[in-house]
């Protein structure tokens, strides 16, 4: 009898978690998912404008008690700590992944002029890092071009959608005319650009992410189908 592998998600942002569950399900038939939600994590980072050695404290902390409790892998589903997360995994048992490098490995891949769109800055520079460290990698020549969709997040801490989906629907337009492709740097902004034309495609985190996350298992073997 196979062993019931245990996935756990450590999230920052508390709605994404039925989204990642069920994702997680249809890529990891037969797995167990958990869940560890810390929003104080990214709240933090963006009071202090980086991740700050609490914040990567905390972080670790969460690493290890998922350990602790038997997970098999391990998915940090905030970008904004995708660098943290990189820096555990080199010191982590357990496999430890951060959501994004899927989504950064498809757009070097389709693209050589990719724009980045963020609605917090301490997510735009991470992003901006691996998406040029990726490109490095895998020897593609791409120009990246950065924007911050200003005031958007703070439309979406105040329940203000709306305005924060057209915020961002609007800068995603004008970055769109200077690219080939673009990267949206956090979830919560790929509902903004559900409806009408778009002008240019672009790559969220959370399909491919996951996508990458699971093939990377199924060769570990870590999983079967």
């Amino acid at each position: 009898m196979t062993p019931v592998r245990k996935l756990t998600f450590i999230h920052t942002v508390s709605a994404l978690e039925p989204m990642f569950a069920s994702l997680a399900s249809e890529r990891l038939a037969g797995w167990e998912i958990a869940s560890t939600i810390d929003e104080n994590l990214l709240a933090q980072t963006i009071a202090n404008g980086r991740v700050d050695q609490k914040v990567f404290s905390d972080l670790e902390r969460h690493v290890q008690a998922a350990t602790n409790v038997g997970s098999s892998a391990i998915i940090v589903t905030c970008s904004t700590l995708g660098e943290a997360v990189d820096q555990l995994a080199a010191r982590t048992a357990t496999p430890l992944y951060r959501i994004d490098r899927g989504m950064a490995e498809r757009a070097v891949v389709q693209a050589s002029t990719i724009g980045i769109l963020a609605t917090l800055p301490t997510t735009l520079d991470p992003t901006a890092r691996l998406l040029q460290s990726t490109a490095e990698r895998m020897r593609r020549h791409c120009k990246f071009i950065s924007r911050l969709s200003a005031g958007a997040f703070s439309c979406l801490r105040e329940g203000n959608r709306e305005g924060h989906d057209e915020r961002v629907r609007k800068d995603y337009e004008a970055l769109s005319g200077e690219v080939e492709l673009v990267v949206l740097a956090q979830a919560s902004m790929a509902r903004a650009l559900h409806e009408g034309p778009l002008h240019r495609p672009y790559l969220t985190s959370p399909e491919l992410g996951m996508d990458y996350i699971a093939q990377v298992l199924r060769l570990s073997r870590m999983s079967v189908d």
